[in-house]
């Protein structure tokens, strides 16, 4: 299966096994319809959703999904793993071939977004696309203004020998804050406190660009997004 685009001779010639000059005479004749238009060029490009026809037979329509999943604590963020319970096992059989746009940790919960569309899930995950993503923290230590400061301005992180794109950090309580991230680095939010020696001890997400977590989808539950995010 073709993830993005692909030129349209070859791919017929490799889903139907015919030879380039069949395939010419196929388009020559009219016989190719790409998203219900009779193609004649073999260049054209067919994406990862198109809707093809040759000779009266649907060869290609695959439709988009996006789904929004509450995570519990506990579910790793996997499509397969041999020793816990994955997002995917949470969803009916038809979604099987779902990946995930932006991982939580094993006990982090909140707002998880599957999808077959590839390149919406690339876009949601790079760190150039500077998507927010919300998170509600409750931490070990009372919060001080230093850290806000500090988030606000990045932090080094000497493994990877860079510096944390700027963070917003809002008090809510003593030892709770809302934390806004417009990049995902490996255990972020941990490793920003954990720059400060204090603990984390619960991470939930609530919203990811525009997609906010409705607060009536119990955990384990799951919804289609209605509005995806357009990039």
């Amino acid at each position: 299966m073709v993830s993005y685009a692909a030129r349209l001779d070859k791919f017929i010639s490799q889903e139907l096994g015919y030879k380039k000059r069949q395939v010419q005479l196929l388009l020559a004749r009219g016989l190719v319809t790409l998203d219900d238009v009779i193609c004649y060029q073999g260049d054209q490009l067919i994406g990862q959703f198109s809707k093809l026809e040759v000779e009266g037979r649907l060869l290609r329509h695959h439709t988009p999904i996006y789904l929004m999943l509450h995570k519990p604590a506990g579910i790793v963020s996997a499509t397969v793993d041999d020793k816990h319970t994955t997002v995917l096992d949470l969803l009916p059989s038809k979604y099987c071939g779902l990946h995930i746009a932006g991982r939580l940790d094993l006990q982090s919960t909140g707002l998880l977004l599957l999808t077959n569309d590839g390149q919406w899930s690339r876009k949601i995950t790079q760190p150039d696309t500077k998507l927010p993503k919300h998170y509600t923290v409750t931490v070990g230590n009372p919060i001080t203004q230093e850290q806000v400061e500090g988030f606000a301005e990045g932090i080094y992180f000497a493994f990877e020998g860079l510096t944390t794109a700027p963070a917003q950090l809002s008090i809510t309580a003593d030892k709770s804050a809302h934390v806004i991230l417009n990049q995902g680095r490996y255990h972020q939010i941990k490793r920003m406190f954990g720059h400060y020696s204090n603990p984390v001890l619960s991470i939930h997400r609530t919203q990811v660009g525009h997609i906010k977590l409705p607060a009536d989808l119990a955990p384990g539950d799951y919804r289609v997004v209605s509005d995806p995010l357009h990039f």
